[in-house]
């Protein structure tokens, strides 16, 4: 298999990435693995994709470290590939990342994405279905059941309206964004500076106001879904909890939160399942459920991260499973002459 990996930039990517982790995983099983930048694709004169790409050689990478190493070292090996002859090409950047200068990056993998799955690239997650989940709107667009009361505006005048239908006490964060980044929980005591805080996000946009849900006091589990399901691997779900430390109301790792084992029950397999129609529609083949008490927070369809964290609690190597399921696409993809919409083939 030659399986393409995009991702914001090589230099910056780290060891402990569920990216890093599946390219070494792919290389020790014996495929092809290149690395992409946002900034290293061409839509050449002749009509085809073609990358500034960087891999490593051929053996057995005994960690991630080692294997970083060597794909970001002098050692490592650089070529411009033709993308359009990949078999997989799995795009990995988060959209969340570029901003000012670089905000040109934010679509470029699914630009170029979309190109090469015309050539018959299986392009993971679908470019389209990645599209529509540019910015957090996506999430309104599943059931209701599954999702907090949200507002979506500018006005804090609405927001303050809000809060009081909430009996004074919501969450407010960006639009955009992702990682912990300008979550606020506003609470009765902090209505003077409710001004303050919206104007101070409502420079970069939209903001979202949400309930508060107070089982978010013991943080949030994160389940990766692929293939449109749970992703279990030898009777061990993917998935762990992350813990909030303080009083920061975030559980985001980089923000301080502390990671726990997760125990998946009925009901966060019953929100998988509601989700999973539009999941599957989208063709999202791997994601990440972040899910707190009974509700969703978010659904992350963009490098979903943490798949080295549910290894460490439930001994089991999900990377395997990823890749398994990744040789078996390309195998239908040639008995069929790569003849499936990608859409279709995500998630099969």
């Amino acid at each position: 298999m030659r399986l393409g990996l995009v991702v914001n930039d090589i230099k910056t990517e780290q060891a402990g990435y569920t990216t890093t982790r599946l390219g070494m995983w792919a290389i020790n099983r014996g495929h092809e693995v290149w690395v992409m930048g946002l900034g290293d694709f061409a839509y050449d004169a002749d009509e085809t994709i073609r990358a500034r790409a960087s891999s490593v050689p051929p053996k057995q990478y005994k960690s991630n470290e080692l294997y970083l190493n060597a794909l970001q070292g002098k050692n490592s090996i650089k070529e411009r590939i033709t993308v359009d002859d990949l078999d997989v090409l799995m795009l990995r950047s988060d959209p969340a990342n570029e901003t000012g200068e670089r905000s040109w990056a934010a679509t470029a993998g699914i630009n170029f994405g979309r190109i090469a799955m015309r050539h018959g690239v299986i392009v993971l997650n679908d470019p389209n279905g990645l599209a529509k989940a540019m910015n957090k709107t996506y999430f309104q667009l599943f059931p209701e059941e599954v999702r907090p009361r949200t507002l979506i505006t500018r006005n804090v005048k609405e927001i303050k309206k809000f809060a009081d239908e909430q009996g004074g006490k919501i969450v407010l964060k960006p639009l955009q964004g992702s990682g912990g980044s300008g979550v606020f929980l506003v609470t009765p005591d902090d209505r003077a500076n409710l001004n303050q805080i919206v104007e101070s996000l409502s420079r970069d946009g939209y903001i979202i106001a949400q309930e508060y849900l107070p089982a978010a006091a013991d943080g949030d589990i994160r389940l990766f879904m692929m293939n449109g399901q749970p992703l279990r691997y030898k009777n061990k779900y993917a998935a762990f909890r992350r813990r909030r430390t303080g009083e920061d109301m975030r559980s985001n790792v980089h923000a301080g939160g502390k990671l726990a084992q997760a125990v998946i029950t009925d009901e966060h397999l019953r929100l998988a399942e509601i989700v999973r129609p539009k999941i599957v529609q989208d063709g999202m083949f791997l994601v990440g459920l972040d899910i707190v008490g009974d509700k969703l927070m978010e659904i992350n369809v963009f490098s979903p991260g943490g798949l080295g964290s549910a290894q460490m609690f439930e001994k089991v190597n999900f990377s395997n499973a990823v890749i398994d399921a990744l040789e078996r696409k390309v195998e239908y993809m040639g008995y069929y002459r790569r003849n499936f919409d990608n859409d279709e083939m995500a998630t099969l």
